[in-house]
């Protein structure tokens, strides 16, 4: 099942995951000595129904027409029409759920992402956005000479947050968080 994940980091947390979604006490509070300032969700848009393969989730039905997302139906695309959106399927003539995410996150953006309060579900109700990126240049965090921490995207997020002003965000690279330049990412 395609879900978006939402990361919140912060120094105070609100309403976190609340120990009932655990499978003890005591992995709870692992969870929390581990994770003091930050919390990871998942919201999941896309509903389950007959569009995916009832043998191999990860596969499309080969006889499935939509998805619905929000309750919303959205037509799948035949097979064809993948290239079009700049998908290349591995595997044709089957589809690969994170194929058909890939064009879902095309025709379908606002309602695939997290909505404002999703977003916005571990964060203390008083606080003010200050940024929103659509797109950075993001590290490639799966080598080890490109953490965030010398990033100029996250330093300068982290200038953003420390001064309060969305000015001092001014990147030079360009962005890169397009599924395109990560095509293994559906494979993580």
């Amino acid at each position: 099942m395609p879900g978006t994940h939402i990361y919140t980091f912060a120094s105070r947390l609100h309403a976190r995951d609340p120990a009932e979604n655990y499978v003890n006490r005591e992995a709870y509070e692992n969870y929390l000595i581990h994770n003091p300032n930050n919390e990871s969700r998942f919201i999941h848009p896309v509903e389950r129904g007959t569009w995916q393969d009832p043998e191999i989730l990860e596969i499309v039905a080969t006889n499935a027409k939509e998805v619905v997302v929000r309750g919303t139906p959205i037509s799948l695309p035949n097979i064809d029409d993948y290239a079009r959106y700049g998908i290349h399927l591995e595997e044709p003539p089957r589809v690969q759920v994170f194929e058909a995410s890939r064009y879902l996150a095309d025709v379908a953006r606002d309602q695939v992402l997290a909505t404002l309060a999703e977003r916005r579900v571990s964060i203390l109700p008083e606080m003010s956005q200050i940024l929103q990126l659509e797109e950075w240049h993001h590290p490639n965090v799966v080598d080890d000479d490109d953490r965030p921490s010398g990033s100029q995207t996250f330093r300068q997020i982290a200038d953003v947050l420390v001064a309060g002003d969305p000015a001092l965000y001014r990147p030079t690279l360009p962005p890169n968080t397009h599924w395109r330049n990560w095509p293994e990412g559906g494979r993580l």
